[in-house]
């Protein structure tokens, strides 16, 4: 079959952030599906309760309980908690970006100056800008700085609060407490947040970094200190490929756990809300994902949007193929082959870039999750050389695609962001061949052009 001139410009494409078709589980899904499905035909009683309805069935608000309960047990065990997860902590939603979304529905009021800032970690995963720009924060969104080690600027971040809480509030006709005292018989109080802040705590997009222990701790004594929400995509962290083949990784501690852990009003709503999906571990094509807070609190304020209460819990059907899949055990070994297949692509990518790219060229990342962040060194322009590179059908991220909206630092001047979830080793070690060929050219030019100038 004839190659399309599409497909011939991107055969080399760093920027998709999707999983190649090979690493999707099209059998597991299809014998997961086919036991729910027989489930329900010998049985149509199977699932005939208020807690767990049958798969065709509008859902329970936060889902089918025994979902939430194999969800928080597979957690337990992934994350070695100590205390078992409260299944009244959990809702079900149909993927990240949306659960965000409704995070900010329920938890956010910037139209009427109630929550008056959002902070992005930048660079940021280039499509969160929109999420908050819908929700209100058009002119409300600053960046705070991921540090090259992989943690963030928290002075940086409590300079900012401690600015926004010194202004004077905006007066409008909605007041704080007028948002408190709307109440029906089907929905909580609202608890709206005076900040929010957005952060992919572990292998983050772009830059691939992790935040320690303590930046968690300190991250969420500020957020108490002035009412802020932290909203964490957990979404990669079970995509660490650091350890030996055969053994489970040390999972980095959760956000949520940590607030759960020391709050001292265990009936209040917390500061964390972990925000977590299937999609990079199963596929995003089935939309299911899953949040959970510190107190099932937050949760009831989370779940009870307008929208939620009409239609139930989302992505219902595939929320129950996702829990066969981790009953039989099959989830466990998908994970295994993905971070088996990452693990190479990672080395073949880190090896490229140090063989192929200038002398002096940084990399962040490539450790664990999708991404890896590579920063030239001075005197390459970086752009240009990535205009060049698609040209010759390497599609690379530049750093512009990851500014917060409002708040430019630069990152296009010089970064890249490179994902290795979508191509197979050797079509990663050509691409990044091709983009050491013209960062070499783009010098060799540099040099040309300043000896015909002196």
């Amino acid at each position: 079959m004839a190659t399309t001139p599409a497909a011939t410009a991107n055969k080399y494409n760093f920027f998709r952030g999707h999983p190649s078709v090979s690493l999707l589980p099209s059998k597991e899904i299809l014998q997961a599906t086919t036991t729910i499905f027989t489930n329900v035909i010998n049985d149509e009683n199977y699932y005939d309760d208020a807690y767990n309805r049958h798969p065709l069935q509008y859902g329970p608000d936060l889902g089918n309980l025994e979902v939430r309960q194999t969800i928080a047990k597979w957690n337990d065990v992934n994350f070695k908690l100590s205390t078992p997860t409260n299944v009244k902590c959990i809702n079900m939603t149909n993927g990240a970006s949306y659960g965000i979304m409704n995070i900010l529905t329920r938890t956010t009021s910037p139209h009427n100056n109630l929550t008056r800032r959002a902070f992005l970690v930048t660079p940021t995963y280039h499509l969160m800008n929109t999420v908050f720009i819908d929700a209100g924060f058009g002119e409300k969104l600053t960046g705070i700085e991921e540090l090259a080690d992989g943690q963030i600027d928290l002075d940086s971040l409590k300079q900012q609060l401690e600015y926004y809480d010194s202004l004077e509030p905006i007066k409008f006709t909605i007041t704080y407490d007028d948002i408190k005292s709307i109440q029906s018989p089907i929905k909580p109080l609202k608890k709206i947040y005076r900040y929010v802040f957005y952060v992919v705590p572990t292998f983050s997009n772009p830059r691939g970094g992790t935040l320690s222990l303590e930046t968690k701790k300190q991250l969420i004594e500020l957020a108490r200190a002035h009412d802020m929400l932290i909203i964490s995509d957990d979404v990669y962290d079970l995509l660490d490929y650091t350890c030996v083949q055969e053994e489970q990784p040390e999972y980095s501690k959760r956000l949520v756990y940590i607030d759960r852990e020391t709050l001292t009003d265990q009936d209040g709503y917390g500061n964390t809300v972990s925000n977590c999906t299937f999609s990079k571990l199963v596929g995003p094509g089935l939309r299911v994902g899953w949040q959970e807070t510190p107190t099932p609190s937050l949760t009831q304020v989370i779940d009870k949007g307008g929208a939620h209460i009409s239609g139930g819990s989302p992505s219902h059907t595939n929320s129950m193929v996702i829990s066969e899949l981790i009953n039989s055990g099959s989830l466990k070994d998908v994970i295994f082959r993905l971070r088996s297949e990452y693990r190479k692509r990672s080395n073949v990518l880190l090896n490229s870039i140090k063989e192929f790219l200038p002398r002096g060229t940084q990399i962040t990342g490539g450790h664990g999750g999708y991404f890896v962040w590579v920063t030239l060194p001075d005197g390459y322009d970086c752009r240009q050389i990535c205009q060049t590179c698609a040209e010759r059908g390497v599609l690379l991220a530049n750093g512009d695609n990851f500014e917060v909206v409002g708040d430019l630092r630069g990152w296009g001047r010089s970064s890249v962001r490179l994902s290795l979830s979508f191509l197979p080793c050797d079509l990663i070690a050509e691409g990044i061949k091709i983009w050491g060929d013209v960062c070499q050219q783009s010098q060799q030019c540099q040099h040309q052009h300043k000896e015909l100038t002196t």
